[in-house]
């Protein structure tokens, strides 16, 4: 007695024309973890700009971002009602300097010091912000970048000399 194979013919199964196909019981996985890898990327880049927990109404500029580097910038934060932030703990006045110069302490040793973003309400009296910026560059803190609001309607700057339309 001969038996055929799994092509057809007595005890084997029929897969032409007529026959059922088995229902595919297998997930694709690939274009589930592309998704999640792309949803990760995403949040990787905005978690970043939403870690800052201080509530500040910051300027409008016109100027381009400054790209990033691989070490984490300390967010030093000066709040509308003059409270002073490093990070999102409030820092007495009193206590700023200390807190500058072990900050300065810690960046000893490396290439490049670490950047300092400065973020300062608008509604601050520039003498005020101008005083920080003194104690980080009495802290040997030199690196700082000025935290705004990107507008592309936002005034542009007067140049000196322009004229008043005589």
């Amino acid at each position: 007695m001969a038996m055929s194979g799994p092509s057809g013919g007595p005890g084997g199964r029929r897969r032409g024309r007529g026959g059922r196909r088995a229902p595919m019981a297998d997930i694709n996985v690939t274009p589930l973890v592309d998704v999640m890898l792309v949803l990760l990327i995403i949040f990787m880049i905005t978690a970043p700009l939403l870690a800052s927990a201080v509530p500040i109404d910051l300027p409008e500029s016109r100027a381009k971002p400054v790209e990033t580097e691989e070490q984490e910038p300390v967010q030093l934060s000066i709040n509308g009602d003059d409270t002073i932030y490093i990070g999102d703990q409030v820092v007495p006045e009193a206590e700023l300097p200390a807190r500058l110069d072990a900050i300065a302490r810690a960046n000893e040793g490396r290439d490049k010091p670490r950047q300092i973003m400065l973020r300062a309400d608008k509604t601050l009296d520039y003498g005020r912000v101008m005083r920080i910026m003194g104690e980080l560059n009495r802290a040997g803190l030199t690196r700082i970048a000025l935290v705004t609001t990107g507008s592309e309607d936002a005034p542009a700057a007067v140049t000196a000399g322009s004229d008043s339309g005589q």
